[in-house]
């Protein structure tokens, strides 16, 4: 085959006349079918004309042949061949392709990378380190193999090694807003919320990542018993979220839902766990939140007491210790409540003495648990008072249950406040 085809086949790809050379290339490849320079230049017209499955039948032909030359050089065709299996998921010739790339060429850091990714489709954890180290040792600005590697690590639980790869390779791609996202979230599994909300932010200039940045700035704010601004940001995270982002939609309302309820306000609560659950009735505990407040749509008075004012609240509190036949000797408000020590307003027996009375009322989410229980009795002890009782909107834990059976204790649950916020009503 007289070279100068050959040389013609090449100006004509590099000119992109690819139907030119296609047609060329044809006429020696039917002449001589080993002829590697002419596969190549196919392959390399195939290519440049968005027909990648028939450039590599010519490329699988010509790692056949095994034949290189000036025309057809090893390297690149090693790099594009791998490229190749990489893009029609034969990730194990696409591998050895570039362990021979790494013989060839020992100090290209890109090789190594490129095998620590083929190894981690590969699910080969330790190998793809090991490759992504050695792409970083030989090229530090490898961002890639920097971001890769902290995604590896952050995926294995090993969060040192994932923030120091993900800080590397922020600190060569400042827009690398993956990187941020991620980074956000370890910030945020250490409990450092401040610094994680402004990581958070980075990460959301990029529009794949926005809706869930801006969740997970809720999210710290939930955390940090911020949960105005929690609502800010979550309300945020709604408005810009698209159609395709059901999931972190679903979280977005989850956390509205809490933030609301934390701040007593349950009807706004309420319409986002209504909304989870029409789309997704299993979500978490959503089910279980609206069955909890059904009475406010039942009862009033309950509904007041769950959403009304700190004062308000108070004022609740002190009807329903006179709706016990209790005189309130002092008041005080606690988180999610108020404690009352008070004394029998009147006795049967005109001289007995008047017992006094510890009593707890909480209007919280969650159920009581003992730790919260056991505290109000060691109260009881450090005062002096024999008797107490905890009611409760919510209920109580079992484990909490358990701990009064033996103690002057008593635990009034959602029934039995309602007895009491009526009587209350009517005295």
């Amino acid at each position: 085959m007289a070279p100068h085809k050959i040389a013609t086949l090449a100006s004509l790809v590099k000119q992109g006349k690819n139907a030119a050379a296609i047609r060329l290339a044809k006429k020696i490849v039917a002449q001589d079918p080993r002829n590697a320079d002419a596969r190549y230049f196919l392959g390399l017209a195939y290519l440049a004309e968005d027909r990648p499955e028939l450039g590599m039948m010519e490329f699988g032909m010509i790692n056949q042949i095994g034949q290189f030359s000036q025309y057809c050089p090893e390297i690149p065709f090693r790099k594009k061949i791998a490229e190749l299996y990489a893009k029609f998921n034969q990730t194990d010739e696409a591998l050895k392709e570039y362990l021979i790339l790494i013989k060839r060429e020992p100090e290209v850091s890109d090789h190594y990378f490129q095998a620590g990714r083929l190894f981690e489709e590969r699910r080969s954890s330790s190998k793809a380190v090991e490759y992504y180290h050695r792409a970083v040792e030989l090229n530090p600005r490898n961002w890639e193999a920097q971001f890769n590697l902290g995604m590896l690590q952050y995926r294995n639980q090993n969060s040192g090694e994932a923030k120091q790869a993900l800080d590397a390779s922020i600190k060569v791609n400042p827009e690398n807003h993956a990187a941020y996202f991620y980074l956000g979230r370890l910030l945020k599994e250490k409990q450092d919320f401040t610094a994680a909300i402004l990581t958070f932010d980075k990460a959301q200039r990029d529009p794949a990542y926005k809706t869930r940045a801006i969740i997970e700035k809720g999210a710290c704010y939930m955390s940090m018993n911020s949960f105005d601004k929690a609502i800010i940001e979550l309300e945020r995270a709604l408005k810009v979220a698209g159609e395709a982002e059901e999931n972190e939609i679903l979280y977005a309302r989850y956390f509205l839902s809490i933030s609301r309820e934390r701040t007593r306000d349950i009807e706004g609560a309420l319409e986002q766990w209504e909304k989870i659950h029409a789309k997704q009735p299993n979500f978490k505990d959503v089910a279980q939140k609206l069955a909890q407040y059904q009475d406010l749509r039942q009862d009033d008075r309950v509904k007041d007491f769950l959403i009304v004012s700190q004062e308000r609240f108070l004022e609740i509190c002190r009807a329903i210790a006179a709706s016990m036949g209790l005189a309130v000797q002092d008041i005080s408000a606690i988180p999610n409540g108020c404690q009352i020590i008070a004394v029998e307003s009147q006795s049967k027996w005109r001289n007995a003495r008047r017992v006094p009375k510890l009593v707890r009322i909480l209007r919280t989410p969650e159920p009581v648990d003992e730790s919260t229980v056991r505290s109000f009795h060691e109260e009881m002890k450090s005062i002096n008072v024999n008797r107490g009782v905890v009611i409760s909107s919510s209920g109580f834990s079992r484990s909490a249950a358990g701990f009064v059976e033996s103690r002057p204790v008593e635990l009034w649950g959602k029934e039995k406040l309602k007895d009491l916020l009526i009587k209350a009503d009517q005295g």
